[in-house]
């Protein structure tokens, strides 16, 4: 494992801006292709439903951080764990780029190991995973990081952008956990919900929620999120569409975590957070290393699958 990931990283920092882009395609066509079953799990839009059976690495936001990157695959002996089983899988939550200064050579790495291992690599979509005004992240580096990784007159931001839509909005593993990269509405109410929310039309304001916004364990129902995006989402809320899924476990990224993770709603809600340093400061970073087929009734008894660095 070692090896092919050594390979995947030193290929990282070699890629031209026509390789970046080749591979930006290649996954954004995958992704655009994959339509029912594929695999061992279902894809119906942009939602990947699970069985619950096999192993998971889940990876939370990682935002250029390639060190916490390449250390969780080391760790987690990821790669090597999907050369020998076919229901290992790794889940990514979304943020790959921005704000870190090895946004590419991220970006380049995950989009390599879902060409590698394509039903076994899942990549969803962040709030950083947007391009579109009023949605976009701010501050938004990521197309000064990729310009200046392959220079002024390259394309590779505009290319990047056409993936971001074929990303996954979540993953429903049965009646165990959903994941999404933000959080909740009280809209949220079916599957299809979830499978076709997309921006620029009837279901905006599901997307920008599933991508924007947080838990609030002092708050009933939902208020504006002091980010600009999304809202603030209660524990009544999260109860509500936990049952509605048939689910114990709402699994997200999204905010910086001390520890690298942190616990909401009286077990119900878990946020990974994958990166460490700058700009957001946690001294570590977390990922999820668990047995999908594990009944697990809150966010506590997670506690020994969850990995700190």
């Amino acid at each position: 494992m070692q090896n092919i990931l050594g390979e995947i990283v030193k290929d990282a920092f070699e890629v031209s801006a026509k390789g970046f882009l080749d591979i930006v395609d290649n996954v954004t066509e995958l992704l655009v292709s994959e339509n029912g079953t594929v695999g061992n799990y279902e894809i119906k839009g942009r939602l990947v439903t699970m069985h619950h059976e096999g192993s998971a690495i889940i990876i939370g936001d990682m935002h250029g951080d390639l060190e916490s990157l390449v250390e969780i695959l080391t760790r987690s002996d990821c790669i090597q764990r999907m050369k020998k089983n076919n229901n290992s899988y790794v889940i990514f939550l979304g943020d790959y780029g921005d704000r870190g200064v090895h946004s590419a050579e991220v970006y380049y790495v995950v989009l390599t190991l879902k060409l590698l291992y394509p039903e076994q690599a899942i990549l969803m979509r962040g709030n950083h995973e947007v391009s579109e005004p009023g949605l976009t992240a701010v501050p938004h580096d990521l197309p000064f990081q990729l310009r200046s990784r392959f220079g002024q007159s390259n394309n590779a931001y505009e290319g990047l952008t056409k993936l971001f839509p074929s990303l996954y909005n979540a993953v429903l593993v049965r009646d165990r956990c959903l994941m999404v990269h933000g959080g909740l509405s009280p809209n949220m109410k079916t599957p299809e919900n979830l499978a076709n929310a997309r921006i620029r039309d009837s279901n905006q304001g599901l997307l920008e929620d599933l991508l924007w916004s947080d838990p609030e364990d002092t708050i009933h129902g939902v208020e504006p999120s002091p980010r600009g995006a999304g809202n603030l989402f209660g524990e009544d809320v999260t109860r509500t569409v936990l049952r509605d899924f048939n689910v114990k476990l709402l699994i997200r990224g999204h905010e910086p975590a001390e520890e690298g993770f942190k616990i909401n709603h009286h077990g119900r809600v878990l946020t990974l957070f994958s990166r460490r340093g700058p700009p957001y400061f946690n001294a570590f970073g977390a990922y999820l290393d668990i047995n999908l087929a594990a009944d697990l009734d809150s966010a506590e008894q997670l506690a020994p699958y969850i990995h700190s660095f």
